[in-house]
């Protein structure tokens, strides 16, 4: 027993000497100020507060269709949720009849607006030779008619959704997404092609000429062979 007593005080004596000598570092520790040794108090949340002006659309809400939610055998509080879904529901439907609407918008802006286009150049070259050699044998009409033909084909190719089997000339030569030399273009075939085809007028030479300047004008942009 006395043995224990000894060692318990020799025990205490030692952690008495072990905190003298630690008491400087871990002074000097909590003073340093980099770490929290107390216990930290929550802050106070303030409750949420709705502003002057929703709380007074509440209150005339409720004044209106109050007397309904009584009569429905519904509290307020229900009734005040059903109203604000409905509200977002509204309001989610006029946003998405506003996107629709711009997005339209945009499309048909986009479908209007010309498109800079030419048919390939070799493609309008070898065109206008094999339309010459029918003109050369006099064969206006039909050099005509085949500059109109493959000339649609090559908007065709190019822009397979701007025509479709029953597009006339006519309809080609104002087709608002051709760049207006297109337009332009077509509109001077279209001419000699239909007066050949359907006044039966035969095509003559100044006919021709006008035509193929036409479309090398526009295929070629003025600097092929026209």
């Amino acid at each position: 027993m006395a043995a224990d007593q000894q060692l318990t005080a020799v025990a205490a004596g030692s952690s008495a000497d072990v905190s003298r000598q630690a008491s400087p570092a871990w002074q000097a520790l909590r003073a340093a100020g980099d770490l929290q040794f107390g216990p930290v108090q929550p802050q106070a949340v303030p409750p949420f507060s709705p502003p002057q002006w929703l709380q007074a659309l509440g209150r005339i809400l409720e004044f209106i269709f109050k007397p309904l939610a009584r009569a429905l055998g519904i509290g307020w509080p229900v009734m005040q949720w059903l109203l604000i879904g409905a509200a977002v529901l509204v309001l989610a439907l006029l946003i998405w009849r506003l996107a629709v609407g711009l997005l339209a918008k945009a499309r048909a802006r986009r479908q209007a607006a010309p498109t800079e286009w030419a048919p390939d150049r070799a493609e309008a070259v070898a065109l206008l030779e094999d339309a010459d050699r029918l003109a050369v044998e006099g064969r206006y009409d039909e050099a005509a008619h085949l500059l109109l033909r493959r000339s649609c084909n090559q908007i065709r190719d190019a822009h397979p959704g701007w025509l479709h089997p029953a597009s006339t000339a006519r309809e080609i030569a104002a087709l608002a997404e051709l760049p207006a030399p297109a337009r332009s273009a077509f509109a001077v075939i279209a001419d000699r092609v239909e007066a050949s085809r359907y006044a039966l007028r035969a095509l003559i030479e100044a006919d021709w000429q006008a035509a193929r300047h036409a479309y090398a004008q526009f295929a070629l942009h003025g600097s092929g062979t026209a």
